[in-house]
């Protein structure tokens, strides 16, 4: 007896089953939802100027992090923008009140979208659950149409000429009459390989004016560059207080550079007698070190770099060449000509843009608030599955591919097969030539949904179509006709008069055959 007082009554598999149940539901729930019930984590608000497809439960992020999901898109009042709300984990705090918000496409294989959240900075005031991100802090995702719209046709027919006009003056071959004036380094040669001619030579060049810049540090780089620095302001002073006379300088600089352009075969020539004057300036340098030795080690670093001038000079006369016929009328001057109407049209696409974009917007803001909606609405009938319609549409678009298998020599096309029943229907009134036309059917119609109209709505034109509410589906205009009216009531009286035509046939056959000799009764 003491033992058994000890042990207690023994529970029943009822209560135990019922208790395991219970344990099981808490924890797919938990396992599923991976929220606790009755509490709700850090809400923020943001505006977008434009919402669109962003759906509840997208994804937000922080760095490429799900830290949240969008609970709502709401319209927000007085404004075409739209209000997202989103619930954060405490793993996104903290926010700050300069932080911001773009809504950013998904990859290929996630679809949709999502909020792309950048927190903010330390410096600025935390933000409370509940506030919203302004909508200058936000962004929406550039469409596709956006960036088509962005180059017409004409700009890249423009494109195409400049490419074009581009790639004839590189890889052009020089005539006969061209070649006589070009230099026998460049010529039978396109631009192109000129100027490939002419690279080859500038790492040597640029090596010898490497040695000739680091001779011009000094030997106290610090000091030095000091002194650099304020002899460049004075006389940068001074060019600013004698302007005029700058400009005077400029002008015969232009005045003598052009006139050796002119004589650019004599300047060549004097080029190839600078060789041994430069060897006799050799001679000369070591006199000079000799006598000035503070000056020996610059000498003996620019040295090298003054051996490699006239080659680099030589090398340097093909490339401008090729750059001045590359300027000329029938080059580069004639494609800028032939880019002005260019940007003529340019001018006048951004002007007629003005107009066309407040229509592609109306046409955006119905899609978003009217079209989009009301395709997500399930239709409550006796067929009811609880899809959205547009959902149902493609339904039975996969089902009429379905039906219409081409199994022989006419093609894809739906076939459906002729019966016969004992209910006459009317297929129409009699407005063609066939009349009107009758078909059997084996039920009753059920009437026909939504109920036709008695009048045709009116259009109203100077109404936007994203101010209209959405359609209501499942409302009185979406019930069906009773099958006593419309067209079923129009079936049942022909088939009324087909039943008495033939009935009076039967009879006249009937009084035939009692009366054979054709007597009236």
């Amino acid at each position: 007896m003491a033992r058994a007082r000890r042990r207690g009554p023994r529970r029943s598999d009822a209560f135990i089953g019922l208790l395991g149940t219970l344990l099981v539901v808490v924890i797919m729930y938990f396992g599923f939802t991976k929220d606790i019930p009755f509490t709700s984590g850090f809400r923020l608000n943001a505006q977008f100027q434009s919402a669109n497809s962003i759906r509840p439960n997208s994804p937000v992020r922080i760095a490429g992090v799900e830290v949240g999901k969008v609970k709502a898109v709401e319209p927000v009042e007085g404004s075409d923008d739209a209000l997202l709300v989103m619930e954060l984990k405490d793993s996104a705090l903290p926010l700050h009140k300069n932080a911001t918000a773009k809504i950013r496409p998904r990859i290929f294989l996630e679809g949709n979208f999502f909020v792309d959240l950048k927190p903010g900075t330390p410096g600025s005031p935390q933000l409370e659950s509940g506030d919203t991100i302004a909508v200058t802090q936000t962004a929406s995702p550039v469409q596709l149409d956006e960036v088509l719209t962005s180059l017409q046709s004409d700009s890249r027919e423009d494109l195409q000429q400049l490419l074009t006009g581009l790639n004839t003056a590189l890889t052009s071959k020089p005539t006969a009459a061209e070649n006589e004036d070009a230099d026998p380094l460049a010529q039978d040669q396109t631009a192109a390989e000129s100027f490939n001619d002419a690279l080859d030579d500038i790492p040597v060049a640029e090596r010898s004016s490497a040695q000739v810049f680091e001779a011009l540090l000094g030997t106290e780089p610090t000091r030095d560059l000091t002194r650099l620095i304020r002899g460049t302001a004075r006389t940068a002073e001074q060019l600013s207080r004698y302007e005029q006379s700058l400009q005077d300088l400029i002008t015969n600089l232009n005045v003598t550079t052009g006139a050796l352009s002119n004589e650019s075969t004599n300047l060549r020539l004097s080029i190839r007698e600078l060789p041994p004057t430069l060897a006799a300036a050799n001679s000369a340098f070591n006199s000079l070190n000799a006598a000035f030795p503070p000056t020996r080690a610059f000498a003996n670093e620019i040295r090298p770099g003054v051996r490699e001038t006239p080659a680099t000079i030589e090398a340097a006369f093909p490339w401008i060449e090729q750059t001045r016929a590359l300027v000329q009328p029938e080059e580069l001057g004639g494609l800028a000509e032939e880019l002005s109407p260019a940007t003529v049209d340019l001018a006048r696409l951004i002007d007629r843009a003005t107009e066309l974009l407040p229509e592609v917007n109306l046409l955006a803001k119905c899609a978003r608030d009217v079209v989009l909606p009301a395709g997500d609405l399930v239709v409550q009938d006796e067929f009811n599955n609880g899809e959205e319609n547009y959902k149902e549409f493609f339904y039975a678009l996969v089902g009429i591919a379905g039906e219409g298998q081409n199994f022989d020599g006419n093609g894809t096309y739906v076939r459906f097969q002729t019966g016969g029943g004992s209910q006459t229907l009317s297929l129409g009134p009699n407005s063609t030539s066939l009349g009107e036309l009758f078909g059997n059917f084996i039920e009753a119609p059920l009437g026909n949904r939504p109920a036709m109209p008695t009048k045709k709505p009116v259009y109203k034109d100077d109404v936007p179509c994203h101010t209209q509410t959405l359609p209501n589906i499942n409302g009185p205009a979406a019930n069906k006709t009773a099958p006593g009216g419309g067209p079923a009531a129009t079936a049942a009286t022909a088939k009324t008069k087909q039943d008495k035509l033939r009935k009076q046939a039967e009879l006249q056959v009937v009084r035939k055959k009692l009366n054979p000799f054709g007597a009236s009764k």
